[in-house]
């Protein structure tokens, strides 16, 4: 079976950022929360994505939002 966050990346990189946002909220772990704050700085909500970052133990990052979702893919990758 497809690790759903893997899932949730194609629908962002698709286009389908509300897709991508509901499996995220489905899953409450660090990686999810990481991937979270990405969609919402997609979304151009920082505050929000602040939040997430912090839930994640992560900093907020002004990173390039394709390059930390490349980031977030191999973590998962090398995580299976």
């Amino acid at each position: 079976m497809t690790n759903p966050l893997l899932q949730a990346i194609r629908k962002a990189d698709q286009g389908y950022w509300d897709e991508a946002h509901r499996i995220v909220q489905q899953i409450n772990d660090p990686i999810s929360h990481w991937l979270h704050a990405n969609l919402h700085r997609e979304e151009g909500d920082p505050d929000n994505a602040r939040y997430w970052y912090h839930i994640a133990v992560r900093e907020y990052t002004e990173m390039d939002i394709q390059e930390e979702r490349r980031q977030i893919r191999l973590f998962l990758e090398s995580s299976d």
